[in-house]
């Protein structure tokens, strides 16, 4: 029999749907009676529990800070236990946008341009407009650096930028990058194989946090995505190639602007959502991978590091 413990829940402000993602998995992995299964929080009991229990695979089910941005892994890592999805290195990098963004600019993938901005002196509203201006102009979208499933992400114009911006006050620092308006594709890899595209229309401005995960949002989801052959070819070489400069393992969901025919890798997601709504299941589905196949394959993925 095969322990295996789901972790999931956390601290970031996107534990809802980190449980949400774990009650999914938890009913497909139950099915399979070779399976022992404790879901647990990473609390401040979280090692004591995790030595008591002794799993073979912990399946990482968290999101956002301290769950896809190093801490977690380090800690497993440390107690030698094998994990699912990327590592401490990978999921660092991938969490922080301006580091991935270096990485894909050096690299001569295509990434909207930005400028980093830091909340550590008084504003200079004239000063900052104009960098603006000079580097890609209106409109912008701001964003914190290490957030996931668009947390406090805007669009702005120049109208809005500064009322918007007092809301990201508290992270420090930020990303301030160009709108790149053209369509939202998203592409899934697992391990060494490209799943597949997926292209979103949501009713709302794009695709945030309300538009992923609440049903009403009536967000529609298209696949298979209708571009040429050739260019499905290069947006999933593109993600492909993403993962393997990230060095991810398990699952990762690259998300994509497509405009003049170009395509902008705007992130990579190392651990993304596995819930009813979520876009990797769906891809698989369509793909003829059923949502316990494509579970299973992360399982099997699991490793102390690569």
């Amino acid at each position: 029999m095969t322990k295996i413990l789901i972790l999931a829940g956390g601290y970031s402000k996107e534990r809802d749907i980190s449980l949400l993602t774990a009650k999914s998995v938890f009913k497909e992995l139950k099915k399979n009676k070779n399976y022992k299964i404790l879901v647990k929080e990473p609390n401040g009991s979280f090692v004591k529990d995790l030595r008591k229990f002794k799993p073979q695979i912990v399946l990482n089910l968290l999101h956002g800070r301290y769950g896809e941005d190093g801490y977690i892994q380090a800690i497993l890592e440390s107690e030698k236990i094998k994990y699912t999805h990327s590592g401490v290195l990978s999921s660092s990098l991938a969490i922080d946008k301006e580091l991935s963004k270096k990485i894909f600019i050096k690299n001569k993938i295509l990434t909207p341009p930005y400028l980093k901005f830091l909340f550590n002196k008084k504003l200079d509203k004239k000063k900052i407009i104009n960098k603006i201006k000079k580097k890609f102009n209106f409109p912008v979208v701001i964003k914190p650096i290490n957030e996931g499933s668009s947390v406090n992400v805007y669009i702005c114009n120049q109208l809005n930028f500064f009322k918007n911006l007092k809301k990201l006050k508290n992270y420090g620092e930020i990303l301030i990058e160009k709108f790149i308006a053209g369509r939202e594709i998203q592409v899934a890899i697992l391990g060494k194989k490209k799943l597949g595209a997926i292209e979103l229309k949501p009713k709302r401005k794009f695709y945030d946090y309300e538009a992923k995960y609440n049903p009403k949002a009536n967000t529609k989801h298209i696949i298979p995505v209708n571009i040429s052959k050739s260019n499905y070819n290069k947006v999933t070489s593109i993600a492909y190639k993403a993962h393997k400069l990230l060095k991810c393992r398990g699952v990762t969901r690259s998300d994509f602007r497509f405009d003049n025919n170009k395509f902008y890798l705007l992130e990579v997601n190392t651990q993304p959502g596995m819930t009813s709504l979520s876009l990797v299941p769906e891809i698989a589905r369509y793909n003829k991978i059923s949502f316990y196949q494509l579970i299973k394959e992360i399982i099997n993925d699991a490793s102390i590091n690569k």
